[in-house]
């Protein structure tokens, strides 16, 4: 394994996490404008209507999707500036 490659796991594990911050903050404001109430319903909740449930998983899918994608790409785009290479090399 590569001195970068190394490197580069715990700086992707610190910004993952921080990502998963953003991703859950970023999704209650989205939730806000598209929910009839400002909290998510939870799955479970049968007094819920079905619809809210479910359009509150597919939004939280997908706003976790393209805030994770970012930031690895982002972190990895980063890495590769600093160090000078990929931090993931086929």
């Amino acid at each position: 394994m590569s001195a970068a490659k190394i490197i580069y796991f715990p700086v992707n594990l610190v910004v993952s996490i921080a990502g998963g911050v953003l991703a859950g903050a970023v999704f209650n404001q989205v939730w806000k404008r598209l929910g009839d109430n400002d909290v998510e319903p939870k799955p479970a909740d049968l007094d819920q209507p079905a619809r809210q449930v479910f359009l509150a998983a597919a939004a939280h899918g997908l706003v976790y999707g393209l805030v994770k994608a970012a930031v690895s790409r982002g972190t990895a785009k980063g890495f590769r500036k600093a160090v000078g290479t990929d931090p993931v090399q086929q």
